[in-house]
């Protein structure tokens, strides 16, 4: 409790101290009202805003600058456990925080170019260090907690645009671009370092683990082995092409040397240095993401259809689990290792319902094959949310969220847990199968101005994929001031 009114007394601090800075950063009206995006995500260049007809009064930003901290608090109470492995969730209660701080700036190049660079410090840890669950109940916990601050240079890119004529629309000022205009009907190029979740699968009512749900499976595709660092981030490519009512996009990223790990430019862009690159023509992942934009009695909804495709150097399940078997739980199976193809799919929903209500859904799956490399061991995964708006009962600027999600593994990865082995997240040493469940639901209301206070409660059933642990209630906090 200490901790949290301490957390308290420096949020409302940095806030001012903050407030203070932002005075020097150039303003700009407010423009037309798009889709909120998150604090850590990138705005997406695919959901326009209705053409503008009219002489706008929106101003060009050539520069800005914009702040953010989160802390986290959660933790849960012993539960059942008739074993536990190192992969395991601790069955014995804990608690952990966790806290992050970004600075963001951002700077007009040339025409339809911009440079955006985020500085990123993180500290803190997990539940059992970020272990035990699939649907992980924070995504403010990093893979790779830190007893100290750690400091790195998570995004580092430039954005080029070329509008292709026709109606335009307001840009918004946020934490990844700069105010302006720009034609509906585009081709977006981005390059640099940042994370392929700023460009591909967003949701406007499930995207931000800052400001909406918490949990990994809520913020993204529980199946989707997206390519990144033990924090989310590594070096790549997209390419967009938007039009009034649909978009493509397509990416290409660098693929960690090794699993759950970092990446060669992490030794350069990150203090403590770490990480190195595997053989870049042989460990990648490319994503393609097809979005469809359309309105149900003038209430707007999206369907995103996405296709993604790794290449690295994975052990098969089968060949891992008969090592395992013959050795025992302890053996090496680095021999099942291979340079492989692992592939998925997944369908991301958003649809308004009314002026305060809306509901999403994600469903994913992939091939079960071959092991994860970067997000999550899920081979199949269904959530279904919804979001509403305090002003429906009078709270203006409040949220309640509720959601809930299932994901289970492939016959393949439940032989080679069973057989001893350990994932990115499961191990339990053995397995007892069952589908995972996770429901979260949360209550987001301001503070002050900029500063948000959360409260969050998330129960887990089968974690990990066993019938032998749990359920599990875990309860969690969360403050959160940006400008």
């Amino acid at each position: 409790m200490r901790k949290i009114v301490v957390s308290l007394f420096t949020t409302a601090a940095l806030g001012l101290a903050a407030e203070a800075l932002a005075q020097a950063v150039p303003q700009t009206p407010n423009p037309t009202s798009a889709a909120q995006n998150s604090p850590g995500t990138a705005p997406s260049p695919g959901n326009p805003q209705p053409p503008t007809t009219e002489k706008s009064e929106t101003k060009v930003q050539d520069w800005n600058l914009h702040y953010q901290t989160t802390e986290t608090f959660q933790g849960d109470f012993a539960f059942a456990a008739k074993y536990s492995g190192p992969n395991s969730l601790e069955d014995k209660g804990q608690t952990q925080h966790t806290e992050t701080l970004d600075l963001y700036g951002g700077k007009r190049l040339w025409k339809g170019a911009e440079l955006h660079v985020d500085g990123l410090i993180w500290q803190g840890f997990g539940l059992s260090e970020t272990l035990g669950i699939e649907a992980f109940p924070s995504a403010e916990a990093y893979k790779y907690g830190a007893p100290t601050p750690y400091l790195m240079l998570a995004r580092v890119f430039i954005r080029q645009t070329f509008g292709l004529g026709g109606p335009q629309e307001d840009v918004p000022d946020t934490q990844l671009s700069l105010a302006g205009k720009q034609d509906i009907s585009r081709i977006t190029l981005t390059v640099g370092r940042f994370t392929p979740t700023d460009v591909a699968d967003t949701n406007a009512y499930a995207s931000s683990p800052r400001t909406q749900f918490m949990n990994w499976g809520f913020v993204n595709n529980l199946t989707w082995d997206y390519p990144a660092d033990s924090v989310g981030f590594t070096p790549g490519f997209t390419a967009e092409l938007n039009q009034p009512k649909w978009t493509l996009r397509y990416g290409c990223f660098v693929m960690p040397a090794v699993p759950n790990s970092f990446t060669g430019d992490d030794e350069f862009l990150m203090w403590p240095h770490e990480g190195k690159f595997g053989p870049i023509f042989n460990e990648w992942g490319m994503n393609t993401e097809f979005e469809r934009r359309y309105s149900v009695k003038d209430h707007p909804g999206t369907i995103r259809v996405q296709a993604w495709l790794n290449k690295a150097d994975m052990a098969n399940y089968d060949d891992a689990t008969a090592i395992l078997k013959a050795g025992g739980p302890g053996a090496d199976w680095e021999a099942a290792r291979s340079f492989r193809y692992k592939y998925g799919f997944g369908l991301n929903w958003e649809q308004e319902v009314s002026k305060n209500v809306g509901f999403f859904s994600r469903l994913g799956f992939n091939d079960g094959h071959e092991e994860a490399w970067a997000f999550t061991d899920a081979t199949w995964s269904a959530c279904v949310g919804t979001s509403l708006q305090g002003e429906a009962w009078g709270r203006k600027g409040d949220t309640l969220g509720v959601a809930g999600i299932v994901s289970g593994a492939s016959a393949a990865e439940q032989r080679f847990i069973e057989a001893g082995g350990l994932g990115i997240l499961d191990g339990d040493g053995a397995l007892s199968y069952a589908p995972e469940g996770a429901v979260e639901t949360y209550y987001d209301t301001p503070l002050f101005k900029n500063c948000r206070l959360a409260l969050d409660y998330q129960f887990v059933a089968n974690p990990a994929f066993n019938s032998d642990r749990g359920p599990v209630s875990i309860y969690g906090i969360r403050l959160h001031y940006e400008f």
